[in-house]
């Protein structure tokens, strides 16, 4: 109550505001395109848009399938609790597999034996072959300089492709949808969260997530400043020593590629305090694939990634 005016005073939380934006875009979305799908990977970001989506039509079900593309590199508790969710809310999985195309030939191993440059051709078949029209992503602005410059509706061309330089104007939060056949959107309902904001809402809407995202003891190999876990896609190279450390995972993705780092946090409260004392931003610390180059990510979304 409004002691001078005597008028009862509505407040929005931060989270409540974000949270109304994100289920304003979703529902834009669905009224807008024909054939949406949501980019699921069993990640914290997507274990968010999937809550959104939620929400966003309750109490129906979500109008739309989930998709994977799966390089074949996962970490085994993440695959487990993807499948566990999307059987819970009995959501039609579609999964792009990189293994498969691999051996029809769509896509060759690299050098390295990462798998994430060789997810974009996979990803733009599944698309082409569904005919989705829409692909919701998880990607937030924080996370790294390319996509700090992409818009809420990200358009496509016919071949999948960015184009930094071409990108529609979103003022007043009015969001362009049209495109010609062939052609699609990339949406962000997550734009303007933080990985902060993401892990406050993990918190408030109890939402479960893979264990991997919790501290603990892992056998690691120390590569280019950032620990890897030793895994069956991860092996230590001529030279480079192992041993245990007590790690956590601050984003998922190809095992190959995705560092852990150092954490004594297995709740989400003690999560929250480490990432509000942190000084590295979350692929900044995790993932080797964006140190290829100043621009990797940029070249990996000119090319048609997420």
């Amino acid at each position: 109550m409004d002691e001078r005016s005597g008028v009862g005073v509505y407040r929005v939380s931060h989270l409540d505001a974000l949270e109304a934006e994100s289920i304003f875009i979703i529902r834009e979305v669905v009224a807008e395109l024909e054939r949406p799908v949501l980019l699921f990977s069993g990640g914290k970001d997507s274990i968010v848009m999937l809550r959104l989506a939620q929400k966003a039509f309750a109490p129906a079900s979500i109008p739309f399938p989930v998709m994977h593309v799966d390089t074949g590199h996962n970490f085994p508790e993440v695959l487990e609790y993807r499948d566990q969710r999307v059987a819970e809310l009995g959501l039609q999985l579609v999964v792009a597999s990189v293994p498969d195309a691999l051996t029809a030939g769509l896509v060759q191993e690299t050098p390295d034996g990462t798998r994430n440059r060789i997810q974009t051709p996979v990803l733009l078949a599944a698309v082409e072959t569904y005919r989705f029209d829409a692909l919701f992503g998880g990607a937030r602005r924080d996370e790294e300089k390319a996509r700090a410059k992409e818009r809420v509706f990200s358009f496509r061309d016919d071949f999948g492709q960015w184009d930094p330089k071409n990108q529609r104007p979103e003022l007043w939060s009015l969001y362009n949808g049209r495109h010609h056949p062939g052609e699609s959107i990339r949406v962000f309902p997550l734009s303007n969260w933080t990985e902060l904001d993401v892990w406050h809402y993990i918190a408030r809407e109890r939402l479960p997530l893979p264990s991997i995202y919790y501290a603990h003891d892992r056998e690691v190999v120390e590569r280019d400043g950032m620990l890897y876990g030793v895994n069956e896609f991860l092996r230590p190279r001529a030279g480079e020593e192992t041993g245990k450390a007590r790690v956590r995972y601050r984003t998922v993705g190809d095992a190959s590629c995705t560092a852990a780092v150092r954490s004594d946090a297995d709740t989400v409260e003690q999560v929250i305090e480490e990432i509000a004392a942190t000084r590295i931003t979350e692929r900044g610390a995790t993932r080797g694939d964006d140190r290829v180059s100043e621009a990797a990510m940029e070249d990996r979304k000119r090319e048609g990634y997420f």
